[in-house]
């Protein structure tokens, strides 16, 4: 029997019987929403520098992990609109119906070994360049993103998010969300996290907005909270929908009603995904190396979410 034929075998009582007790869990079916993981190895969104250009190949990256057994295989970022366009990195993107075939081509090759398909849906907010679309920036305040996160430093002067604006981007993502589903996507990211768009209606220090959008805790949550919404609107029951979610800056700020900023966000949030996806703030904390980061590295920081959801919760960091 060939490698490959051996690793894709389905799990059953004899080969699982040598498993240690307690990760049998991990081979156990979960509910997440209206579709079934067949066990709990998640693959998480990352990037593979496949995008639209090479759909095929990216379509057999993704099958490999499938073939290997993960229950669910998520995309890199998929963009939702020419305004959040990250040339000339490569990116994948949901623009237009024209884009739905390249990304049948994963969904259709995960399928082919009973794992779900995610899908990263992805506004970058301040946080991209444009260099393409030319389109300018859309943060909620106004203000360029962070010089120091390199490759985001954009050219284009950036637009502050008027209320047409976030009307905009909910519409976007309503419709990023039916091409998905006719691309046969089974579970629906909404992305706060990383300083893209999400994220930058959740931090203090950066969303100045005065209207219903910013100030307190709820106010800053709300356009994450509309991001879920019309995105289970428009899924219905046909997919799951799902937060990724950087918590490591908002679980060291303080707030009068909560541990913390994180614990906040959460408890407000905590029954609106399907799923909770948590995660660091930026790269050198999310995954580095495992010279320099233990077993377990994002537990000091996530650990809490299970306590406050009764949603499941995938996590990483070098379990």
């Amino acid at each position: 029997m060939g490698k490959s034929e051996n690793i894709s075998q389905p799990v059953t009582e004899t080969n699982l019987s040598a498993c240690h007790p307690s990760h049998q869990v991990l081979f156990e079916p979960i509910q997440i929403g209206p579709v079934t993981a067949p066990n709990r190895f998640y693959q998480v969104p990352h990037a593979s520098g496949m995008t639209e250009t090479h759909p095929r190949v990216r379509a057999a990256f993704r099958e490999t992990k499938a073939e290997g057994g993960w229950g669910v295989v998520s995309t890199g970022a998929v963009s939702i609109h020419p305004s959040s366009d990250d040339s000339p990195l490569p990116y994948a993107r949901l623009w237009s119906d024209a884009d739905i075939a390249s990304h049948a081509l994963s969904t259709e090759a995960i399928h082919r070994h009973g794992s779900l398909a995610a899908v990263e849906l992805w506004h970058g907010g301040a946080a991209v360049m444009n260099r393409t679309s030319r389109l300018p920036p859309l943060p909620p305040p106004g203000i360029s993103w962070a010089a120091t996160h390199v490759g985001f430093m954009g050219q284009l002067r950036p637009k502050k998010m008027t209320g047409a604006d976030i009307d905009e981007v909910l519409h976007w993502q309503r419709l990023a969300t039916r091409r998905a589903l006719d691309a046969g996507f089974d579970i629906l990211y909404v992305y706060a996290g990383m300083g893209y768009l999400g994220y930058e209606f959740l931090l203090p220090e950066y969303n100045h907005r005065n209207d219903g959008y910013g100030g307190t805790l709820e106010n800053r949550v709300r356009f994450v909270r509309e991001m879920l919404e019309v995105t289970r609107d428009e899924a219905g029951s046909r997919a799951a929908v799902a937060l990724r979610i950087s918590l490591e800056e908002l679980r060291a700020k303080s707030t009068p009603h909560y541990e913390s900023e994180a614990h906040g966000v959460v408890s407000l949030l905590s029954d609106v995904p399907d799923l909770w996806d948590v995660k660091m703030d930026s790269s050198p904390t999310d995954c580095g190396a495992s010279r320099f980061r233990p077993e377990g590295a994002h537990e000091p920081v996530i650990d809490f979410v299970k306590r406050m959801t009764d949603r499941p919760v995938v996590g990483v960091g070098r379990f």
